[in-house]
């Protein structure tokens, strides 16, 4: 028996690097998948690959609307929602705070920020009528600490372990479990190509030559863990935060001397 028989999982972002790799994972562990995401050729070219446990809506994260219209579909196509992955986001255009306008930061703030709050009011009635399942919100280890050059996407990022910690309390007792990822640098176009009207890629400013695992990650990596958290294994983890990241926030690795 998998994991996931007879349950439905909405991931947004789901034709991303991770957001793909979360998906696939799902419906191979039995799951019924919701592709949410913005780009409609990529979303039904990859539910139709999956069969028929996949659908595709078209999600935008920061319309409300749209957020009913996702989960209407999640529900009427196999009747209950059960996991919400809120892993749609976006990175500004690397720039000091005085050179970052305030149409970017509000950008990131609607998609990173807004987009989860109203996944998480929108859906939550849903995983009640199913009596219960559970909520991971994908953020960063740029929530963690400050990084030069991405305001938006730090205080974004930063403000989803709040938002997850008040969910988590709020929905508690409607068998409802609220928990954050916060993954390091892992390989995917989010990461090795640049913002939207940037010129250099995060990629360009981490090595993982310290790291104490000195490789990038994976998307499989995070998947790996989202599906232990969103699982029966974790029933008793709420509000927490799970950092996936090779040792990038430990500071550098010991290098192994030689003979």
């Amino acid at each position: 028996m998998n994991r996931f028989d007879n349950q439905t999982v909405l991931v947004t972002g789901g034709t991303g690097g991770q957001g793909s790799s979360h998906v696939r994972a799902f419906h191979a562990e039995g799951a019924n998948v919701v592709i949410g995401g913005t780009n409609a050729e990529r979303g039904t070219a990859l539910a139709d690959k999956l069969g028929s446990r996949a659908h595709f809506a078209r999600l935008d994260v920061t319309d409300e609307s749209s957020w009913s219209a996702a989960v209407s579909a999640a529900e009427r196509t196999f009747g209950a929602l059960n996991v919400l992955v809120n892993n749609a986001g976006v990175q500004n255009p690397p720039a000091p705070i005085e050179s970052t306008d305030e149409a970017t930061w509000s950008r990131i703030l609607d998609i990173n920020l807004t987009g989860t709050f109203l996944g998480i009011k929108v859906a939550a009635p849903a995983l009640r009528r199913a009596n219960g399942g559970v909520i991971v919100n994908i953020a960063s280890t740029m929530a963690l600490g400050g990084t030069a050059h991405y305001a938006p996407y730090v205080a974004s990022k930063w403000a989803l372990r709040g938002l997850t910690r008040t969910a988590a309390i709020e929905l508690g007792r409607d068998r409802i479990r609220v928990n954050a990822i916060h993954p390091g640098v892992i390989a995917t176009p989010f990461i090795h190509e640049p913002a939207a009207g940037a010129t250099a890629a995060i990629a360009d400013f981490y090595s993982p030559e310290p790291f104490a695992i000195p490789r990038l990650g994976e998307p499989t990596d995070v998947t790996g863990l989202l599906l232990f958290l969103t699982s029966s294994d974790a029933s008793f983890i709420t509000g927490s935060e799970h950092v996936i990241d090779g040792g990038l926030l430990l500071g550098p690795a010991l290098q192994t001397e030689t003979a």
